[in-house]
């Protein structure tokens, strides 16, 4: 409901009506007549319609729109006088703006204001209403000003609107997220939540609740750190994390009046204290590491903000619609500070400086359990979520013995040999120094081409008093640390120098820095083995362990520090009820041709294909084998066996499928390269054009092992040559069981354009005939440590009409670490345009699903792509109608049955379990869905969060479109945990890092330097073109 003002207007008809607060007119001067709701009507009994002000009208007639799509005829250039309509004060047909009212009687109009309105919602903007007449006439109408509504109001919009409404936005080229002063906020939930269910569960949630005073005020301080002038030769001195830690420790300290425990610390440049401190500049003076000089700084203190948390009550409650995140990050820093005090952090988890010897995974490195938390504004109010987390880091040993670990056949008198192995495995990493009193961290950057004995350096003495002298490196650490024994000289000195500047250090003098994160990609197959063992935590296991992390002395709740800033955390696990949704009716072929229905199972909601095929088997006619084990050992090759049972299988499963044309024995050293690849497929296809009279339809590519070469078989094969490629391992193939041979027989049908399960419903739930493109968009980012490697966005979109079952795709690079997709809007009308072709005509709805956004991300998504797809369809002059939602799965809420609950096999929540109360946002359109059946370990709900969304979906609906997508994956018998556009979009992103991995070891073998090659790749997008006879196919699958 709109709040309508009543503005006072002028006293006995002589005085000026003033416009209303919040949406009504004035009343008019001396006259009975209220101000109706769009403008103030006239007042006493002389008052005639007023006319509208002619120059205002020219001044403000920008802002004018019509209400329909149908533009009105134009008002006379002249002013003209008219009879005010009751709520109206601006010429009829025109959503008026502010304007003064007439001579006699008349009110002015009202504004509104042409800011973008969320769908099914007035726009949320406040503005004063026309002045009143001169005669008894009314105030005019202020603006609407949407009052926020609670979660369990519908919104109501102003009027009808415009569909699309994507045809309605109203934001210049200029609006970004930062810039915006006229923002485009999330929807708010519809409903008070969903209501269908074929059960219900009582679930725990590892949500805790917070309380705090909501009169408490942090206060942020901002920290500045110096040399003192004339220290380190007048030079900028950049101070790492470490050492502004110990300055800030030494600050306080020193200090009385800066009390450790009522402050929290990020690390960098800012303080959140529950008292005032003392601002200005401070001295802090550190002894060096031995102790024989000080060095002084300069310690900056300045109040930056007070921060209320009375705000954030305000927002909980629902009464503003924006997000405090000033004071939420101020809190969450505070919750952490206990932890980063005693434990390592790593990323945004906590982890024990030390590890358990149980947990070595070899190589050097080990697996580390630790923790993630944060705090969530929830319906039930503010919420610590706390979840366990494993991670694979690098041991804090010497660096020799590292390397001795990690790099296969590492002997001292091997670094020439293994220079590029050890480059790699080193530079980057923290390392430390045994020979000092300190806690300096380095980066590697290299290590010395000559051997320690042999370096030489020229010492200066910095008032020219001394000649410059030659001093050989050893010779320096003998005489500065008489006690310390080079027992290994002929060794190489890492290189740790930063800002052009050298600085070599012996390598057996460095040791790792603990909690170095190891990527779980390069783990080999027992240690990624061991990692997976730990993270998967039978749920019972992984919930005692949450509660024991919470109230350990080292969690967030230990020590003192969040209870003197007044926050509580109750130690309890949240409570609630969820539901359980029905999975959908699947369809597959019968043995005669005619399509049944089949259930699945009840528990796991899985079915399987035994007396049934496929809903549309391709036919395979021209495929060939490349047998990269044919030259291998004797257990590592393909078995004759294999063939012959595959082709059986994928027959038995619908598809139709020759044996292959023939089979070309290769070796595993020929993908090495994609310059040993090329030829050799191009070899085969042009083979298979000879023998099979026709292009080839699939290359089956067996390999003795999971190998890097992969990435150039498909690099090759979908860009160069225009091959859908099947890899598979021959100690996979060669044990020919029947589960293995059915999902490869599924993967081929849907890479060759055929479908593997139907639903009984079409999707997506819609009451008319529209036709409906499902888009899933994701981005892929390099590794942590890779500093010049591009991000990949990829957008998949569904081409078959009566269920999303067929994907197009396309892929692009953009900057390194660019999570807004570059180009949007361009890249859905590509894959509208694709639709087009396919279905003869475009689809009017569009419902994407956005992967790989936090909370923090919505703007950019809203105001940035949002926006971009807007003005790609303006510029092509096409309008469909939007719904937004991002899909989120890097969060950590773990949902776990109560004992009281029937519980399966695996103690996890059922598949189609929904959670959307309580744990959900306060206001905002999000739910959680566990669609997937979890064997082992703990499942994972995704978050789904709908941030624009024009097709009025509720809760139900919405939930249920979701979980039937699920159930489409075409490479599995079951519902899988993420909605398959997504999923989709994921696995195309990755394909895109392949493809610029294999390009860029191919050009780099060929003398490309690896600067000018990143630059060269990342922003061509023909090395991410794919050939033109796969691209409008699931080549990814």
């Amino acid at each position: 409901m709109q709040s309508e003002g009543k503005g006072r207007g002028g006293g006995r008809g002589r005085g000026r009506g003033s416009g209303g607060r919040d949406g009504g007119g004035g009343s008019g001067g001396g006259g009975r007549g209220r101000g109706g709701r769009d403008g103030g009507s006239g007042g006493g009994g002389r008052g005639r319609g007023g006319q509208h002000n002619q120059q205002q009208f020219q001044q403000q007639q920008f802002n004018y729109r019509p209400q329909q799509q149908q533009r009105p005829q134009q008002p006379p250039q002249q002013p003209r006088p008219y009879r005010p309509v009751q709520g109206q004060g601006a010429w009829p047909g025109w959503r008026p703006v502010s304007s003064s009212g007439g001579s006699v009687g008349g009110g002015g109009g009202g504004s509104y204001a042409a800011s973008l309105q969320r769908p099914s919602e007035s726009p949320t903007v406040v503005s004063g209403g026309g002045s009143g007449g001169s005669v008894g006439g009314g105030g005019g109408g202020g603006s609407y000003a949407a009052r926020l509504q609670r979660p369990s109001e519908s919104p109501t919009a102003v009027s009808a609107p415009i569909v699309p409404k994507m045809q309605a936005l109203k934001i210049s080229e200029e609006t970004s997220s930062s810039s915006s002063t006229e923002r485009i906020l999330p929807i708010k939930r519809p409903d008070k939540g969903g209501v269908q269910k074929i059960r219900t569960v009582d679930i725990l949630v590892n949500h805790f609740p917070v309380r705090f005073n909501p009169e408490s005020v942090i206060r942020h301080y901002d920290i500045d750190v110096r040399p003192e002038e004339g220290f380190a030769r007048g030079r900028p001195t950049k101070l790492s994390k470490s050492s502004l830690s110990l300055l800030k420790d030494k600050l306080f300290a020193d200090n009385s009046e800066f009390p450790l425990e009522m402050t929290g610390y990020d690390g960098e440049k800012n303080i959140f204290s529950a008292v005032q401190l003392p601002t200005g500049q401070f001295t802090v003076k550190l002894s060096d590491e031995e102790g024989t000089r000080q060095r002084s700084f300069i310690f900056t203190v300045n109040l930056v903000n007070e921060l209320k948390l009375h705000k954030l009550k305000d927002y909980l409650r629902g009464d503003v619609l924006q997000l405090p995140r000033d004071v939420l990050q101020a809190m969450d820093i505070v919750m952490k500070e206990n932890p980063r005090r005693h434990m390592v952090s790593i990323g945004k988890t906590f982890h024990p400086a030390d590890f358990d010897p149980r947990n070595d995974l070899g190589g050097g490195i080990a697996a580390s359990k630790g923790f993630q938390h944060s705090l969530k504004p929830t319906s039930q109010g503010l919420a610590l979520c706390l979840d366990y987390s494993v991670l694979a880091v690098r041991k804090r040993i010497s660096v020799l013995e590292f390397l001795k670990e990690h790099v296969y056949g590492f002997e001292f008198g091997s670094f020439q040999r293994l220079k590029r192995q050890i480059m790699s495995a080193l530079k980057g990493l923290k390392v430390t120094v045994t020979h000092r009193r300190t806690k300096q961290k380095y980066t590697v950057t290299g290590f010395t081409d000559q051997r320690a004995c042999d370096i030489t350096f020229t010492t200066e003495d910095p008032n020219g008093q001394v000649p410059p002298k030659t001093v050989r490196l050893l010779d320096y650490f003998r005489e500065k640390y008489p006690e310390l024994n080079i027992k290994h000289p002929t060794l190489p000195c890492l290189d740790v120098g930063k800002g052009g500047r050298v600085n070599y250090l012996p390598i057996e003098l460095c040791v790792l820095v603990e909690g170095q994160r190891y990527p779980k990609e390069d783990l080999d197959y027992n240690a990624a083995a061991f990692l997976k063992e730990m993270s998967l935590v039978q749920p019972n296991d992984r919930k005692r362990t949450i509660c024991g992390m919470l109230k350990d002395k080292h969690g967030p709740c230990g020590g003192d520090i969040s209870t003197n800033f007044g926050i509580d955390v109750l130690k309890d696990m949240t409570r609630l009820q969820g539901r359980v949704i029905k999975p959908p009716q699947l369809m597959l072929k019968a043995e005669n041709g005619n399509m049944v229905g089949v259930a699945v199972d009840r528990e796991s909601c899985q079915w399987n294909l035994i007396r049934n095929t496929v809903v549309e088997g391709k036919s395979l006619l021209r495929w060939a084998v490349l047998d990269f084990s044919s030259n291998g050992r004797p257990a590592d090759r393909l078995n004759d066996s294999f063939i012959p049972k595959l082709v059986a299988r994928c027959n038995k499963l619908g598809l139709y499928m020759n044996e292959p044309l023939f089979t070309e024995a290769g070796d595993m050293r020929q993908i090495a390269s994609a310059e040993a690849l090329l030829p050799l497929m191009e070899r085969i296809n042009n083979r298979a054009r000879q023998v099979g009279k026709g292009n080839l339809q699939l290359l089956l590519c067996v390999m003795t092992r999971k190998d890097h070469g992969y990435k150039h078989i498909k690099w090759v094969s979908e860009t160069k040559v225009g091959i859908v490629t099947q890899c598979c391992l021959s100690k996979m193939a060669n044990k020919g069981q029947d589960q293995y041979l059915a999902n490869l027989g599924m993967k081929i049908n849907a890479k060759l354009g055929g479908i593997n399960v139907d639903l009984s419903n079409p999707l997506p739930l819609f009451d008319d005939d529209s036709h409906v493109m499902l888009i899933g968009a994701d981005v892929n980012h390099p590794r942590p440590m890779d500093v010049g490697s591009p991000s990949i966005a990829a957008l998949v979109g569904s081409t078959s009409r009566r269920v999303a079952t067929k994907y197009v795709q396309r892929i692009s690079a953009q900057k390194h670490r660019c999570e807004k997709i570059i180009g949007f809007g361009r890249l859905c009308l590509e894959l509208i345009e694709s639709y087009e072709k396919i279905n003869g005509v475009k689809p009017q709805k569009l419902i994407i699903f956005r992967d790989g956004v936090s909370e923090g991300q919505f703007d950019m998504v809203l105001h940035e792509e949002l926006l971009d797809l807007e003005r790609a369809m303006k510029a092509s002059g096409f309008f469909c109608t939007v719904t937004l939602i991002v899909a989120q799965k890097r969060h950590q809420t773990r949902l776990f049955l109560e004992p009281q609950s029937k519980q399966g096999r695996s103690n996890n929540v059922p598949p189609g379990t929904v959670v959307d109360t309580t744990i959900i946002h306060p206001f905002e359109f999000d739910f959680y869905l566990c669609s997937h059946y979890g064997s082992i370990g703990t499942s994972k709900p995704t978050h789904y969060h709908v941030l624009w969304d024009e097709h009025n979906f509720s809760s139900d609906k919405l939930q249920q479109l979701i979980y039937d997508l699920c159930f489409t994956f075409a490479r599995c018998c079951k519902p899988v945990s993420l909605v398959p556009p997504v999923y989709y979009a994921d696995d195309l992103a990755y394909r895109g890092r392949l493809y610029y991995e294999a390009q860029t070891e191919s050009r780099l073998s060929s003398g490309s330097s690896s600067s000018s090659l990143a630059s060269e790749v990342t922003f061509d997008e023909n090395f991410y073109k794919l050939h033109s006879s796969i691209e409008n196919g699931m080549f990814f699958i």
